[in-house]
This record gives structure tokens, C-alpha cells and sequence, in this order.
């Protein structure tokens, strides 16, 4: 009968729930007279990608202004919790928010930004040792934003030991010189995205990896364990102005890989990957989501993510992961509490704590290939051991249930280009698969939950599928 009870009250407060929220939903109609004071309760969150979806390298994409004015009331507040994750990480949060705050025409503060390095805020073990980062833009004052210490740049490098950076001849120094500035020894390497002078930052990272962080020593006989290797942005291509996909960070960490494996004859090997698709990056968008919506007061716990993203490798291939570690852990956790209660109603639970098997998959970059279309039980770069704290303890477990694909056609994606219906066929990973070494192809995976011309139809889909009332259709 207590059971029978609890059932109904869940099942009355959820009907009082849909209720408040149709009750608003008609008096506003979310056509931009929202107020702030509103009962609606969203219960979802939307995650935007930038770049292909809300601008083409500086321009704006036409539409996504007129979507944004759909998502905030009156007074200019969101009407539901929005989070912008972009693979970029050239920048601190609050200069990308304040581009998008002029793009858009709507305030956006730098919370709900989220770069693709902003998940090494979790990796605080890192925090206090010497790092060489790599990158463009104000690397040092990122890394210090993130909570790291003892910061060296690629410039630092050179500048230290001038003789390392020989492929340029006009930069090679005149005169052999010594060591001006004795810089701690390197202990990990973390690479935010593409550098300027590639030839530069592949040949002082591999001198870093291969010399253990001594740079002042030659290469070391045993390659077998490197020093920690941390990536951001794992786009192989991103789409700017011109009319074909530009280079990204996904090539350079390709160009670093093979030339690591030429050197060695083995794998480079990676601590953690961030940036989409990692799971990594949409369970700290899921927490930045949540975060938002208990400033404003939004007491309903978030069920549904939305993705809006135009590249099928990154942002339809995260999302869709992301989607399916929510569905193994919703049913782990059934099957969990289906074990306890049949352990209790023998009499057996004994005080044995039996709880839900936490996650083992870990970041690195040897065990991010275990996702595929028939093992859904291992999917990749889950919450890492590495990390000090697991995810789920700093940043509470994930309140989603789902995590719903939405590709628009402003961006990488092509909508004249089909991916062969064969997965094994040899060409697939040279002509179609552009995700990371570490990510397998899984046709699952790339399959968006719907495509749309441009966000503007994303954001009325969205309106659609929440049954939010007056929308445009």
C-alpha cells in the first residue's frame, strides 16, 4: 500500500508539473513575452555548438539570431537553461561570451560558455605540477583560469633552448647559446588546440615526450610509458568562411601521433581527451545546465538535453554517446535496485550495501575505442579513476535521462554526402570516419535524431517535441 502510495504521488506531482506548465505555456506562448515570474518548470536544457551552427568563422548565421529571440523572455532572460559547448579553446569563457553576446543580441555570461578545455577544472592532480601547454591565443592565462600553477609555454621552450627549433632557417640562432632561464622540469602536456608554427610544436613535444620532460638531456631508450598527454578539441575539420571545411586540432594531434609511432614504432598515448565527443565534455554540460537552472530557481530536475550541433564526427557522435551511457546507466541502476529488492525479500541483504557497479571505462586514449553498435555495455571515455574525484562525485550524478541529437546544414555537415551503409568496408575510416584515432566508428553513433535546415528550425523542433505551446511551426 506504502508503495502503491508513493507511486501516485509521483504520478500527481508530475501531472500537477505538466499542468503548471501548459497553464503558462498559453498565456505567453514563448513568442518573446515570457516573464521571469512564469510557473513553467523547464525540465530540459539545450547545448549549442558555435561554429557551423551560430557563425561561419566571424560571420553570423542569419538564423541564429532570430532563434535566440525565441529563447528569452521580455526582459532578455533565457526561458530555459542554455549552454553554448564549442570544440574551440583559443580564448578565456568570458571573451567567447561576450562575441556571442553581440552576435546573438542576447546577454550571455561566461557560465554558460563551456570550451573544450574547461573540463580540466576536474583534473586538479594536475594543478600543481609543471605543465607545457600548447596552443594559441593567451595560453598562460587560460591555464592559470583553470587552476594550474606552474605554467610553461611552447615559446618558453624555444626560448630557453633555441637550438631544439631547426626547421625554419631563417629562425635558427646565429651562434650556439646556453640556456638563459632553467625551467622546471616538464611533467605533463596539455594540448588546448592548433598551434600557429606546427612544424615548431611537433618537434618540442615529441623532445618533451621522448626526453621525459629534460629537455636539456637526449631522447631516453625506453618509450614505452610517455608523460601524461591531456587534448583538447579533437576536430579533425571545423567550417569557417570558405566554402570547404578548414584543418583543425584533429590534425595536428594526427600529425603528432604518427610522428611519435615513426619515431617510437608505438602508440602516443593520451591521459584524458576532451572537447565532443568526449563523454567527459557533455557530463560537465550537463552540470553547467543544472547549475543554471537552480540560479534561477528552476526546481525541476533536468530529464532532456538537446545537442545542436552541424558536424556528424563530433557533436551528432557525442551527443548520441553521451545518450546512450544515460540509457546504460538508467538501466543499471534498475537493475540494481531490482537485485536489492530481491535480495531484501529473501532476507538476505544483510546490511551489504549493494548499490549500482560505478563506471570503470576510463579517458584515456587505449580504452576510448570500446563503444561500438553491438557492445553498448562499454561505451568510451566515461568518468575516469584518473580524475581525483570520479564525475558523478564532483559533479553530483546526471539528472538526464537522454541526450537528443539535432544536425542543422549551415555547417560541416553535407547533405549531398551518404555514409556507405557497410561499417566494415575498408574505405570507411579513410573517406567518411573523421573522428579521433580513439573513437571507433559505430553507424549508431553518427545517426542524428533529426536533421534541420538551420538552428531556427532546431529551436522550433524542440518547441514541438516539449509540446510548448504557440510556437511557430
Amino acid at each position: 500500500m506504502k508503495a502503491f502510495n508513493s507511486i501516485y504521488r509521483s504520478v500527481n506531482s508530475v501531472c500537477s508539473r505538466q499542468g503548471d506548465r501548459a497553464s503558462a505555456l498559453a498565456r505567453c506562448g514563448f513568442c518573446g513575452s515570457a516573464t521571469s515570474n512564469s510557473k513553467f518548470q523547464p525540465d530540459f536544457g539545450l547545448l549549442f555548438d558555435i561554429d557551423g551552427v551560430l557563425v561561419r568563422g566571424k560571420t553570423p548565421i542569419p538564423a541564429a539570431k532570430r532563434a535566440f529571440q525565441k529563447l528569452v523572455d521580455a526582459s532578455g532572460q533565457f526561458i530555459v537553461p542554455v549552454v553554448f559547448v564549442t570544440n574551440a579553446g583559443n580564448c578565456l569563457r568570458q571573451k567567447k561570451a561576450d562575441q556571442l553576446s553581440h552576435i546573438l543580441g542576447v546577454p550571455i555570461s561566461q557560465d554558460q560558455v563551456m570550451m573544450s578545455h574547461s573540463p580540466l577544472r576536474m583534473f586538479s592532480k594536475y594543478h600543481d605540477k609543471c605543465v607545457l601547454v600548447s596552443g594559441q591565443g593567451p595560453v598562460l592565462d587560460i591555464a592559470k583560469n583553470l587552476g594550474f600553477m606552474n605554467v610553461v609555454t611552447i615559446d618558453m621552450l624555444r626560448e630557453t633552448f633555441p637550438l631544439l627549433d631547426m626547421v625554419d632557417h631563417n629562425r635558427r640562432p646565429r651562434l650556439p647559446s646556453s640556456p638563459i632561464v632553467n625551467l622546471p622540469k616538464v611533467e605533463a602536456v596539455i594540448l588546448f588546440g592548433e598551434p600557429i608554427r606546427w612544424e615548431t610544436n611537433l618537434q618540442l613535444i615529441v623532445d618533451v615526450l621522448l626526453t621525459n620532460g629534460s629537455l636539456g638531456s637526449s631522447y631516453i631508450n625506453s618509450t614505452a610509458n610517455h608523460l601524461p598527454l591531456l587534448a583538447c578539441n579533437m576536430d579533425l575539420m571545423w567550417m569557417a568562411e570558405a566554402p570547404s571545411p578548414r584543418f583543425g586540432h584533429g590534425t595536428f594531434l594526427v600529425c603528432l601521433e604518427h610522428i611519435y609511432k615513426k619515431v617510437t614504432g608505438m602508440e602516443l598515448k593520451y591521459e584524458a581527451l576532451m572537447g565532443k565527443p568526449s563523454e567527459l565534455t557533455y557530463h560537465f554540460a550537463e552540470y553547467l545546465i543544472r547549475e543554471q537552472a537552480a540560479e534561477r530557481g528552476w526546481r525541476a530536475p533536468i530529464r532532456s538535453l538537446y545537442a545542436i550541433g552541424d558536424n556528424l564526427m563530433t557533436d551528432i557522435y557525442g551527443a548520441n554517446l553521451y545518450n546512450r551511457y544515460l540509457e546504460e546507466r538508467a538501466s543499471s541502476s534498475t537493475k540494481a535496485v531490482a537485485k536489492a529488492a530481491a535480495v531484501a525479500g529473501a532476507g538476505g541483504a544483510g546490511g551489504t550495501g549493494l548499490r549500482a557497479s560505478p563506471s570503470t571505462t576510463t579517458t584515456t586514449g587505449t580504452t576510448t575505442t570500446t563503444s561500438s553498435s553491438s557492445t553498448t555495455g562499454t561505451t568510451s571515455a566515461r568518468v575516469s579513476q584518473e580524475v581525483d574525484c570520479g564525475w558523478e562525485s564532483e559533479l553530483a550524478a546526471p539528472s538526464a535521462t537522454s541526450c537528443k541529437s539535432i544536425l542543422v546544414c549551415t555547417g560541416v555537415y553535407n547533405p549531398r554526402t551518404e555514409i556507405p551503409p557497410d561499417a566494415g568496408h575498408a574505405t570507411i575510416k579513410e573517406t567518411v570516419f573523421h573522428g579521433h584515432r580513439d573513437f571507433r566508428f559505430d553507424p549508431g553513433l553518427v545517426e542524428p535524431g533529426h536533421i534541420v535546415q538551420d538552428v531556427e528550425d532546431a529551436v522550433e523542433l524542440i518547441f514541438q517535441q516539449e509540446k510548448m505551446l504557440g510556437t511557430p511551426v
